[in-house]
C-alpha cells in the first residue's frame, strides 16, 4: 500500500498551467526520484502535497497521503501533518530559517509544538539532531544563528528541522544543493539510514541525476508539468527509452567545447591574494569573557592572470566564501594584501572602490537571497550599470537587461515579474544575468551553477566558456561540484580549514590528488555511470 499516492493532479496558477496530470506514487520505506529541468513543476509537486500553495493557485486530482485526502483536508489537518507527519527540506535554506531565531529553537520548535515536549527535553533532542546532521555542539551550540553558518551549514540545520520528529514522508526538495560532496555523501547515508530504520517514505527532488540514481528506488521525469518516463531508477536510466530521458543523461556529463582561455597578454596579473588571513571575534560567553577568536581564513596566497579560469574547492564551511568577500572588497582582511589590476584595494573606501567595481562582479550562492523581493527583474538584473562612467539611457539599460537574459536562457517578458515568481534555478540564472551585463575582467562566482538543473547547468557552463573566449573573463569558481571544475576551470584550489592545502592543474590534482582533503572530495564525488552500474548489480 502507498503512502503517498498522486493521481491525475493538475495545477494552474491564475490562467497558467503548471502541472498536467501527473501520477506518483511512494511506498512506506520507499525513496522516490523525481527529477526535470527548472521550472518542470517539481517544487510544486511537492508544495500541492504540503498545501503550501499560492492563493491564486487551483489543483485538480487526487493526492492522498496515509488515507487522508490532502486536497480536501482542513488547515487545522494540515498543520498537524506538516512537520509531524510530513517533513519538508525546502530548497533554499537561507529563506526557510527564521534570522532572528537561534538553530537550537528553530529545531526545537517542531518537537515542542508537536509532542507538548519540555523545553529542556525538545532542546536535547534537538541537539541530537544537529550532531546527527554533522553541527557537533562543539563547534556549533544551539546559541548560533543561520547568518553565522555557512550555506552548506545552514541546509544541515534545515534537514535537521525536518527530520527531527521522523516523519512518515519527507519531502527533500534538493537537499544536497548546498553541501560539498563529503557532506552530501554523509546526509545521503542518513537519509538512507532515516528510511530503513522507520520506513520512511522519501520524496527526493534533484537535478542531480547520480544523486537520484544512487538514492531511490524509482524515478519520475517530469517536464512542463507532464510525466515524460517513470519506473525503476536503474532501468530507466540505463534503457533511456524516452529521448529526453537521455537529454537529461546527456547533459549531466557534459563539458564545455571551448579553446582554453586565452589571457590577455600582461605581465601584470588581475588579481594577487598576498598572506591574507580573516579573524571573527568569538561569542561573548559572559559577561567579562568572549570565546577565543575563529580564523576563517589563515595565510592564504593565490594569484589570477587576464582571462584565467580558476576553482576554489573544499568542504563547506572551510573558507571560500569569507575569501571570496575580501577579494570582492565586501570584507576587511584582519591581515594581508589584496591587489586588482595592480592596485591595493585592501583598506579603501567605498568611493576608492568604485572604479575596480566596474570590472569586478558576483555571483551568490542564495539566488533568493541576494534580490530585493519588491523590485522587478530589470531593476534587479540592470544594478550593476549605476558603476558605469556613461551611465546609459533608460532605452539602453533595458536593451542591455533583454539582452543578457537572453544570454542565460531568459526572455524579455522575464523583465516586468519578480524574484517570487521564477524557481530557484531560474532565480540563479538572474544573478549571472546580473553578473554579467557589465562584461566585468573578473566575475567571482559562489556556486553559481548549484541551483541550475542539469540541462540549464550545461547551457551556463558554455556560457561562461564563451564569455571567457571572446571578452576574457576571468573566473574564481567557487563550487562543491567537481565535474565543473573539471568542465570549466584550468587550475584548481584545496581549502581545507582556512588554508589552501593542494594547488595545481585541475586534471592533474582531481585525478591525482596529493592532499587528504583533495583525496576526500574526488572519492565522494557522485559520478552517474558509476551509479547506474552499482544499481544495476545490486538487483542482479
Amino acid at each position: 500500500m502507498s503512502l503517498l499516492e498522486i493521481e491525475n493532479l493538475s495545477l494552474t496558477i491564475g490562467d497558467t498551467p503548471i502541472l498536467r496530470g501527473v501520477e506518483l506514487s511512494v511506498a512506506p520505506g520507499e525513496v522516490m526520484g523525481l527529477v526535470g529541468e527548472s521550472g518542470s513543476g517539481k517544487s510544486m509537486t511537492a508544495l500541492t502535497v504540503m498545501r503550501l500553495l499560492p492563493h491564486a493557485a487551483r489543483a485538480a486530482g487526487r493526492v492522498t497521503f496515509d488515507g487522508i485526502d490532502i486536497l480536501a483536508a482542513t488547515e487545522d489537518q494540515m498543520c498537524a501533518l506538516r512537520g509531524d507527519d510530513i517533513g519538508m527540506v525546502f530548497q533554499e535554506p537561507m529563506t526557510a530559517l527564521n534570522p532572528v531565531k537561534t538553530i537550537g529553537e528553530q529545531v526545537a520548535e517542531g518537537i515542542r509544538w508537536h509532542t507538548r515536549a519540555t523545553r529542556a527535553d525538545a532542546e536535547q533532542r534537538a541537539r541530537r539532531m544537529l550532531d546527527r546532521v554533522g553541527l557537533p555542539e562543539a563547534k556549533f551550540p544551539l546559541s548560533r544563528y543561520p547568518h553565522e553558518l555557512s550555506g552548506g551549514q545552514r541546509q544541515r540545520v534545515v534537514i535537521a528541522i525536518a527530520c527531527a520528529l521522523k516523519p512518515k514522508l519527507l519531502i527533500a526538495d534538493e537537499p544536497t544543493t548546498a553541501l560539498d560532496v563529503v557532506l552530501q555523501a554523509q546526509i545521503l547515508d542518513l537519509l538512507r539510514d532515516l528510511v530503513a530504520e522507520s520506513r520512511m517514505g522519501l520524496l527526493l527532488i534533484s537535478h542531480d541525476l547520480a544523486v537520484v540514481t544512487e538514492m531511490s528506488d524509482r524515478i519520475t521525469i517530469l517536464r512542463h508539468g507532464e510525466v515524460m518516463e517513470s519506473g525503476d531508477t536503474a532501468r530507466t536510466l540505463s534503457e533511456q527509452l524516452h529521448p529526453y530521458t537521455r537529454q537529461l543523461a546527456l547533459a549531466s556529463m557534459h563539458v564545455p567545447a571551448r579553446a582554453r582561455p586565452h589571457g590577455a597578454e600582461s605581465s601584470q596579473p588581475l588579481l594577487q591574494v598576498e598572506g591574507v588571513t580573516r579573524d571573527y571575534a568569538g561569542r561573548r560567553v559572559s559577561l567579562f569573557r568572549r570565546a577565543p577568536d575563529i580564523r576563517a581564513v589563515d595565510d592564504v596566497s593565490l594569484s589570477m592572470a587576464p582571462g584565467q579560469s580558476v576553482a576554489l574547492v573544499g568542504r563547506s564551511g572551510c573558507g571560500k566564501s569569507t575569501l571570496a568577500r575580501m577579494i570582492l572588497a565586501l570584507d576587511r582582511p584582519s591581515s594581508g594584501t589584496i591587489r586588482f589590476r595592480g592596485e591595493t584595494i585592501t583598506g579603501k573606501s567605498e568611493p576608492e572602490l568604485k572604479p575596480a567595481r566596474r570590472d569586478m562582479q558576483v555571483v551568490f550562492q542564495d539566488p533568493y537571497g541576494s534580490f530585493d523581493p519588491r523590485q522587478k527583474v530589470e531593476k534587479l538584473v540592470a544594478e550593476p550599470l549605476h558603476v558605469l562612467e556613461k551611465k546609459p539611457t533608460r532605452a539602453e539599460r533595458r536593451e542591455m537587461v533583454a539582452h543578457a537574459l537572453h544570454e542565460v536562457g531568459l526572455g524579455q517578458g522575464d523583465m516586468d515579474k519578480y524574484p517570487h515568481e521564477f524557481s530557484g534555478g531560474q532565480r540563479q540564472r538572474l544573478s549571472i544575468a546580473r553578473a554579467i551585463i557589465t562584461r566585468p575582467k573578473l566575475v567571482v562566482a559562489d556556486e553559481p551553477v548549484s541551483a541550475l538543473d542539469v540541462s540549464i547547468r550545461a547551457q551556463i557552463l558554455d556560457l561562461f566558456a564563451e564569455l571567457n573566449h571572446k571578452l576574457g573573463i576571468a573566473y574564481l569558481f567557487i563550487t562543491h561540484d567537481l565535474t565543473v571544475a573539471r568542465a570549466i576551470t584550468d587550475e584548481v584550489l584545496v581549502m581545507h580549514e582556512g588554508r589552501i592545502v593542494e594547488r595545481g592543474k585541475t586534471s592533474e590534482v582531481l585525478d591525482h590528488p596529493q592532499s587528504e582533503a583533495a583525496k576526500a572530495l574526488v572519492a565522494a564525488a557522485p559520478d552517474l555511470h558509476r551509479a547506474i552500474a552499482r544499481r544495476m548489480q545490486e538487483q542482479g
